[in-house]
């Protein structure tokens, strides 16, 4: 006996987005995913699983539409509909009053390396699987680290 799998019409396979790394971040998000290995080890196979299939490019090609460390991202979740604004930090900068969503979270991972106009899932701490779009990407201020200031809320928030 063979087991079929239909994909109903309009209902196309979720795939992957691409991502897009920035060259200059990767050694150091590489250490992370490894020195997470103990602690949590569904995070650090989920990130470095992304690292493998991204586009590493160097920092002067990195787009700006392209969330990378020190971007701040709005995101729609698409269960809820609710927008969200948060700046991508590395763990020592997270800040979750500030906004500041470390990239060693599931979300943080997830967002590393979409587009605007992107989708994706994530899977939450409750192992409850989410889907979000990214709908806006703003870099940081010359100089490469986000403002002291954190983001204004988003007017759904």
């Amino acid at each position: 006996m063979t087991t079929q799998i239909i994909t109903p019409p309009g209902k196309a396979r979720l795939r992957h987005p691409k991502i897009v790394i920035n060259a200059d971040d990767l050694a150091h998000i590489e250490a992370l995913a490894e020195g997470a290995m103990l602690r949590n080890p569904a995070l650090a196979d989920r990130l470095l699983d992304e690292l493998g299939r991204a586009s590493i490019v160097p920092s002067a090609k990195m787009p700006k539409t392209v969330v990378g460390i020190g971007s701040t991202v709005t995101y729609r979740e698409e269960t809820t509909g609710q927008e969200r604004r948060v700046t991508l930090v590395y763990p020592e900068e997270a800040d979750i009053a500030r906004h500041r969503v470390s990239l060693m979270t599931p979300i943080g991972v997830a967002l590393l390396g979409l587009s605007e106009g992107a989708a994706f899932h994530w899977d939450t701490r409750d192992n409850q699987r989410r889907m979000l779009t990214v709908t806006r990407v703003e870099q940081p201020p010359a100089g490469g680290r986000p403002s002291s200031s954190p983001p204004s809320p988003s007017p759904q928030s």
